[in-house]
């Protein structure tokens, strides 16, 4: 094995259109470009070829003790009790498929490598490829594609299977990207 798949805060709070953070256009994303239906099939492409299966969430501790108060993103989540750990809102989305195989790690701030063991987890498992989808494009999956990138795995976006608020935070985000790691889409990363 020498690929790994990473999904990113695929969790309600961000994606479920009943949810806090609904109102962000992450939801209306995503059903309007099929995402749900595009990750099924690149899971279940991976999962067959043996892909390692990652799954990151954001979240913080009851006491928000790894808030970053001064964030403008996440400042004022404890305000809100927003991105509560152990809560249905940093549940996975129930069309994401994990598996009791799958990795799952919980993260603090908005890159996928910051402060949690992915790094480690992939050096272990000898993982030099990995595909990366996840929301929003432009904040966390371009902040994991640029430090998978100065830790020089070979890098590809699936961007199908990546949401932002809008259309057009999504193109720029990947116009961006592909300066530094391959743009896909699911049909094409097989």
């Amino acid at each position: 094995m020498t690929k790994a798949l990473i999904f990113i805060d695929f969790i309600n709070e961000i994606v479920h259109e009943n949810w806090k953070l609904a109102w962000k256009g992450y939801s209306d994303f995503i059903k309007k470009n099929n995402i749900f239906q595009n990750i099924s099939f690149a899971l279940q492409q991976a999962r067959e070829k043996n892909f390692l299966i990652i799954h990151v969430k954001l979240g913080f501790s009851a006491k928000y003790t790894e808030q970053p108060t001064t964030s403008p993103l996440f400042g004022k989540a404890h305000e809100f009790r927003a991105l509560k750990l152990h809560s249905w809102g940093t549940e996975f989305h129930e069309q994401i498929d994990v598996k009791e195989d799958d990795i799952v790690l919980t993260k603090h701030r908005v890159s996928s490598f910051y402060a949690t063991s992915l790094d480690l987890i992939l050096k272990n498992n000898k993982i030099d490829s990995i595909f990366i989808a996840g929301v929003a494009t432009d904040l966390a999956v371009s902040s994991t594609v640029r430090d998978a990138h100065d830790r020089d795995y070979q890098t590809t976006i699936i961007s199908d299977c990546c949401a932002a608020a809008n259309d057009e935070d999504h193109q720029s985000a990947l116009l961006s990207i592909k300066k530094i790691a391959n743009v896909k889409n699911s049909k094409e990363m097989f």
